[in-house]
């Protein structure tokens, strides 16, 4: 999805898809630093400071910890760009229930940020989700956003399930945090079309971008990041 949009020409893009020049940020690569130092101390002899010896997270609380950095990021990147420049900002992450779901996630974020955002959600079935987890596999590239992937018991015990149903149950496009009103809109993806990058992924990203481009305007926000 984002590379078709980075493929995808600016004004087309405004046009279409109510994105300006973009910026992407991730939490893998962070939680993957982790990892790198974690696998260092183990080399120098001494204890990994945030996983343990089955590559897990010793404390739940640091998945919170990403959420906050990827605040702390967005923050810096707002403070260096000038005042008039039109960026938006993509921010990427998902959350099963086992490690706190959507609903404890959205909490970490600033008010800033609920107050300009919005949500996109790519709706698949856990089983679709192992089996693109699975086929993008690179191990010689095991720290690439694009090809990275878990073993299938991680999948299953971190991401079987999550909790955006219970936790937009009461909307259909809104959800509340922190007393902040932020829209949402799903993009089902089920049919895998963001693999192929074509037309009929663009076509969907124009529908499903335009209704949430709809409910910008209508309260005022007129820009949409996810």
């Amino acid at each position: 999805m984002l590379d078709y949009l980075r493929r995808t020409e600016l004004e087309e893009r405004r046009r279409r898809f109510h994105i300006a020049p973009f910026e992407v940020l991730d939490d893998f690569p962070m939680l993957w630093a982790w990892f790198e130092e974690d696998a260092i101390l183990d080399q120098m002899g001494y204890p990994p400071l945030h996983t343990d010896e089955r590559g897990y997270f010793k404390y739940p609380y640091l998945w919170h910890v990403l959420i906050r950095r990827l605040a702390l990021e967005y923050r810096k990147r707002l403070r260096d760009r000038p005042p008039d420049a039109e960026v938006t900002t993509i921010v990427e992450f998902s959350r099963g229930s086992t490690i706190g779901g959507y609903r404890e996630a959205f909490q970490h974020f600033p008010e800033e940020m609920l107050r300009r955002g919005a949500i996109c959600y790519i709706r698949v079935s856990y089983e679709e989700s192992l089996r693109k987890n699975r086929l993008r596999y690179d191990p010689r590239r095991p720290d690439s956003i694009l090809e990275h992937s878990l073993p299938d018991e991680k999948m299953e015990r971190l991401y079987r399930e999550d909790d955006w149903d219970a936790f937009t149950a009461d909307d259909p496009q809104f959800v509340t945090v922190k007393g902040v009103q932020v829209p949402y809109a799903v993009f089902e993806n089920e049919d895998d079309v963001t693999t192929g990058r074509g037309e009929p992924l663009g076509q969907r990203l124009e529908e499903v971008l335009g209704r949430l481009w709809e409910i910008q305007v209508r309260i005022g926000k007129g820009a949409v990041s996810s």
